[in-house]
Parts: C-alpha cells; structure tokens; sequence
C-alpha cells in the first residue's frame, strides 16, 4: 500500500500548490504511481479524505504540535494530514501501520529531520484516548461547526444567510463521503433498460433507475467507470442529476437551434442532442482551445453529428447564431460542488463579490442572439442566491422582453427553499443531487 499513499500524498500535494482539481491531481498521481485498482481505490479515499476534513486534521494536529502549522513545510503537513485522518477515521488501518508509514512517505520525501517529530505526533494521537476536543457547540456553534464539517466560517455565514440555520445544518451534513455516480443513458444506441442488464451481465456494474429522470441510471461498483467498455462504446454519459434535470427541464425540440454559450466539457451539449434525436444544431462553445477537442472526442464517442464545438468568449460580441434555445451555464463560485470537489471549499477567493457581474454580462450578451418566443436557461452549480436568483431577477427587471417561464418540475423532485415558478434550487440533502439552480425565460 506505499505506492498508494505516495500517490495520495503527491495529488495532495499538486491540490494545494497549484489549485489542481482533485480529481485531475488524482489521476495524474495514479498513472505516475502505475496503481492498481485496489491501489488507486485507496489513494483516492485518502486524498478525499483529506480534503473533506482539512480543518478538522489541522485543528487536531495543532493541538498536538508545538509548532505553529504555519511553519511546517508543505510536505510535512500533507503527510501528517495522511496519518491523523487514517487514525481517525480508516478502522481498517491499523495505528501502527498508518504511523508506520507516514515516516516512510517522510523519508520518501527526504525530510529525515521531520521524520522523528512525524513519528512522535502520530504516535501521541494514536495513544490519546480522547482524540481531540471541540468547540463547545453552544457557547460557539459557527466555530464547533467550521471545524466539525471542515468548512469555513464565510461559507457557512452566507448559507445561514441566505437559506437559514435548519438547511445550513443539513447542507454541512452532506460534505463528506464521495457523491453518487449517475448515467444518463445515450438514447441514440441503446435504452435504459438495456444498458442496465449489459452493465450488470457483462461487467458487474449495478444500474437502478432514477425515479423522476427516465434516462438516468444510478450506478454502484463502477471501478474505473471510464475504462467500461458500456462507456468507451459510447452507450452512456457520467452526469450528475441536477445537470440531467436541467436538460430535461430545457428539452429541446428535434430539429431546433442551440447555443450553449459555455459548454465544455459538453455534456450539457451532449444531452440536448439525445433529447433532439441528433437532428437540429447545437453551438457549443468554450474560451479554451484544449477544451474543444475534449467536447469533439465526447461527440465522436457518443455518435453525435449536430454538436459544433468552437472557441468563443462569452463576453465579447461576437455574434451567436439566431438560436430557439440559449443555454447560460456560467463560471461560479461552484458551493454546490463541495462533496465532489472538496478543495473548493478552501479556496482564498471564492468570487462572490466579483461573479455576479460577470455572469450578469453573459447572460445579457447571450440573450441577444435569442429568437423571439426562444427559451433562454440560466444555470450554475453553486448554493448562492447573489449568484443565482440576483442575477436572473437583476436580467428579468432590465428586459422588458423577456418573462419568466416557469418551470415543469417532474414528480420526485422537491424544492429546498421558497423560490419563483421559473426558479429551481436543488440541495443535496433534499434530492441527493449537486448543490445547483436552474431558472428559465421566454423572449416575448
């Protein structure tokens, strides 16, 4: 298991110097390491681990440390983080093992002075019958409760804020554990029930329908889902509900023109045209050149003809294609994201005073290229209504011409919190989906 803990610690390690994604620090760790399945399971459920319970580790490690985490070296700290979250929290792993081997990673690292003061903290953890103490809850909630869901003060201030202190205690509930895989099926090959009885026969993945989305399969023991051989046939797309639920909510008509304005990695795209039966055209646009060939290989993969990958910046006037559909899923601060990017949560600026504007902008510059009676979306996958209900109100009150179109939400689906018709907000904790919203409008 040594090469699945240098792994964990190198994506670590990669997410805190350079603000790496997870899950991209991740894989770029496992193939550098060579895992194996077993291996890369491990590695995944330590770097996860850690970033799901950050300040949870360092609260516990500062209580044991004489020096001020802020002067430990990057490496130390991240190794310590390893071997205190696997004392707490991974019952299969032996103390002795977790202490153990957090001083070879030290070695690993050639950091042989720290190996000693890693050894003895480790071990000093391990033998503590109290482990650590909290905040008292009562006397200080918002401290006990920053360390005790690993979360920061700011976030947890807007969420009591904005949706009250019953939600935001249900939404701190959901940061840890890893987030369910979800399939939609590609229609154009195969049906939901098909793939599901050739995912479980032929490669031990078990599929359940989601009850409210027709063409959305939930998946267990997936391993490697990527590497399905389902997947690589192009019988399926990863995709979270709330994103399922959007295209749904939009389902464009067969035939019809579509601009998604900031589309990749495209699977919002790729949607549509399921919902279009291939036939129509879909605009989907990106600010980055590397993404653009990720959005043509999915096409490629999935049998998709009408989706038409191209760099754009959604800000500039550069004109769209006069569309029947519009699709804004803008760049946020992604507080919805927080069990599937755990990182995110930690990040010094999170743009809540700059976003807002910004998105504001797209969605205004986007709505130009609508045809009259076209639909116009507005999405994103964060929990902040200046981000979400601010601007689809601040648009909706500049423009006369468009209204608010409400929203047909299927059976199944609950709101989290008193919105408008044309307005939809998805919560883990209520639909077991991302942290997301969804807001339609129709030109006049």
């Amino acid at each position: 298991m040594g090469q699945a803990r240098k792994a964990a610690l190198e994506a670590l390690l990669r997410v805190e110097r350079e603000n790496a994604y997870s899950n991209l620090a991740l894989s770029w760790a496992v193939k550098k390491c060579a895992l194996d399945g077993r291996d890369a399971s491990l590695a995944g459920a330590l770097l996860y681990g850690v970033l799901e319970q950050k300040l949870l580790l360092d609260y516990v490690i500062g209580s044991y440390s004489k020096t001020p985490l802020k002067k430990l070296q990057p490496e130390v700290l991240g190794i310590l983080r390893m071997g205190v979250y696997q004392l707490l929290f991974l019952d299969k792993v032996p103390d002795s093992a977790a202490v153990n081997e957090s001083v070879k990673l030290a070695k690993y690292k050639k950091l042989f002075p720290a190996s000693g003061f890693i050894n003895g903290l480790l071990r000093a953890v391990s033998r503590a019958q109290v482990k650590y103490t909290l905040p008292g809850e009562k006397k200080d909630w918002l401290s006990y409760a920053s360390i005790k869901y690993s979360c920061p003060k700011e976030i947890i201030l807007l969420w009591q804020r904005a949706y009250g202190e019953e939600t935001t205690r249900s939404l701190l509930k959901t940061l840890s554990g890893r987030p369910p895989i979800t399939a939609r099926v590609n229609t154009l090959l195969t049906s939901r029930d098909e793939l599901a009885r050739r995912l479980s026969r032929e490669e031990g993945i078990e599929a359940a329908p989601v009850p409210f989305l027709q063409n959305a399969l939930a998946l267990t023991h997936t391993g490697a889902i990527e590497s399905s051989q389902a997947f690589m046939d192009g019988l399926f797309t990863v995709q979270d509900l709330s994103s399922q639920l959007l295209c749904e909510l939009l389902s464009p008509k067969p035939g019809s023109v579509l601009s998604d304005v900031c589309a990749a990695p495209g699977g919002k795209s790729m949607n549509c045209a399921m919902h279009m039966e291939n036939r129509g055209e879909i605009y989907a646009y990106d600010l980055y050149e590397h993404k653009i060939s990720l959005m043509e290989q999915a096409a490629k993969r999935l049998h998709i003809g009408i989706v038409k990958p191209s760099v754009r910046d959604a800000l500039c006037d550069a004109p769209l294609v006069p569309s029947d559909y519009i699709l804004c899923d803008v760049p946020c601060s992604g507080l919805g994201l927080l069990r599937r990017k755990p990182e995110i949560r930690y990040k010094k600026d999170l743009g809540l005073d700059t976003l807002p504007e910004l998105q504001y902008r797209i969605l205004e510059n986007s709505s130009r290229y609508l045809k009259k009676g076209g639909t116009l979306f507005y999405s994103t996958c964060t929990l902040n209504p200046g981000e979400n209900s601010g601007v689809v109100r601040r648009f909706l009150t500049g423009h006369p011409d468009f209204a608010p179109l409400p929203l047909s939400i299927p059976k199944g689906i609950r709101r989290g919190t008193g919105e408008n018709e044309n307005e939809l907000t998805l919560f883990p904790h209520v639909n077991g989906t991302d942290g997301f919203f969804i807001s339609a409008m129709k030109r006049m």
